[in-house]
């Protein structure tokens, strides 16, 4: 089984779409037994609060449900814990290493990097570009599932 932890700075935008929208793309490959899929936050602002409304809303759009999920913050255990730790950006990135205490296995990614634009995925917090942001979730979740089925 893989498991997969995807991050943000607040566990409410960004790593909880990819998320729901990577569960949604295994499920409909047929492959829900072979991944465990979670979501944290690099900060501690938002623990407990659940998936900002407008994600929420483009995930039941596509008929992806996010009930019940809330904010938690990644930890040092998460990295012996989950194969691959997939950051939205460079400032993730760095916080991941720092609560981590490095990436001594390659284990720490970037979502983009799974496509043929790397870089990071803009916060639709600022942009308020949700939609931009979920085209760019969903390619990097493409790309990495693609990947990971080809080993």
């Amino acid at each position: 089984m893989t498991k997969i932890l995807f991050i943000c700075h607040g566990n409410i935008c960004r790593s909880p779409m990819a998320e729901f929208i990577m569960k949604d793309l295994v499920k409909k490959a047929g492959l829900e037994q072979e991944f465990q899929i979670e979501s944290a936050a690099t900060s501690q602002e938002e623990i407990g609060n659940p998936v900002y409304p407008p994600v929420c809303q483009l995930l039941k759009e596509q008929g992806i449900d996010c009930s019940g999920k809330t904010a938690k913050q990644l930890h040092n255990r998460d990295y012996e814990k989950y194969d691959l730790l997939i950051g939205m950006d460079q400032q993730n990135l760095r916080n991941m290493y720092r609560i981590c205490g490095g990436d001594f296995a390659d284990k720490m990614h970037l979502l983009m990097d799974f496509t043929d634009r790397p870089g990071n995925v803009a916060d639709p917090w600022y942009t308020r570009d949700f939609k931009a942001t979920w085209q760019d979730v969903t390619e990097g979740c493409q790309g990495l599932l693609n990947a990971l089925t080809k080993k």
